[in-house]
């Protein structure tokens, strides 16, 4: 009962370091200035009509979740950080899209099993840190028949290599976590899945980002508004050679993926149909 009840205060510990992480900074500037076309590739690859029972998972603030409602979609966007969800209303209001909005755990969501047609996710489930537990979930929400969709950075790629090279500098992730861009390999979203569905798509894909003249400008960009990188600073502020090392490390990187002011980065775009029988 003991290691139980200290399991359980150890997943709200880490639940609440991911949180106050991704409400580091301005995460929504991201999304607008860099990754919003990723969100409606996603709506469109799973097929959203309207009337369609729709959840997104981890959604920010909205990325996803906002044209799946303005295609029809009665959408439920959720989300670990209440922060982002924030943004994501106002962003809702202003556009004209009615959805709701509810703070929610990837790994323990808060809705009955088989509650929507479309379960999907852009960039975010991947930064859930239980992998198969995260997995099980948007499966059990989703009725069979129905459909799962899937946005994720793949290892290979510019945001993969990213994390690759600030992984040294940031703190020893928790017993069991697993590395957010494996969700970008293939194989490994279908062993997560399994059986549980049918007719699996999988496309690599990559998204043209043009907000960087020079490295330089890249990197003090993350450093500024993206919750990881900003994180994984904090951690070596204390260590000026470790601080100048990982600038350099981001510098490079982006220099190697600069041509002509212009990055391609890449994702898994992943489909699937959630095995059983569709209702009549």
């Amino acid at each position: 009962m003991a290691d139980s009840a200290d399991a359980r205060e150890a997943d709200r510990a880490l639940k609440a370091k991911h949180r106050t992480m991704w409400a580091l900074g301005d995460y929504p500037t991201v999304v607008s200035r860099l990754i919003s076309a990723l969100g409606p590739v996603l709506v469109e690859a799973v097929g959203v009509k309207r009337g369609d029972g729709v959840l997104d998972i981890a959604a920010g603030s909205g990325n996803s979740a906002i044209p799946a409602a303005l295609a029809g979609g009665d959408v439920i966007a959720s989300d670990l950080t209440p922060e982002l969800l924030d943004v994501g209303r106002q962003e809702a209001e202003e556009r004209g899209a009615e959805l709701r909005w509810q703070e929610a755990d990837a790994e323990a969501l808060p809705f009955a099993d088989g509650s929507f047609d479309t379960v999907m996710s852009c960039v975010g489930v991947m930064f859930a840190p239980h992998h198969q537990e995260t997995a099980d979930e948007l499966l059990r929400v989703c009725r069979p028949g129905g459909t799962i969709g899937l946005v994720n950075w793949t290892p290979e790629g510019f945001i993969g290599r990213m994390f690759g090279a600030m992984k040294q500098y940031a703190p020893p992730p928790p017993p069991g976590a697993q590395p957010p861009p494996l969700w970008g390999r293939e194989e490994h979203v279908r062993t997560l899945l399994g059986d549980r569905v049918s007719g699996v798509e999988a496309h690599r894909q990559t998204l043209r980002v043009d907000a960087f003249a020079e490295p330089e400008e890249f990197r003090e960009f993350f450093k500024a508004v993206y919750g990881p990188t900003i994180a994984v600073y904090r951690n070596i502020a204390d260590d000026q050679d470790k601080t100048a090392a990982l600038d350099q490390a981001l510098d490079e990187l982006a220099g190697s993926a600069l041509q002509d002011g212009a990055m391609d980065w890449e994702y898994l775009l992943l489909t699937a149909r959630r095995s059983g029988p569709a209702p009549s």
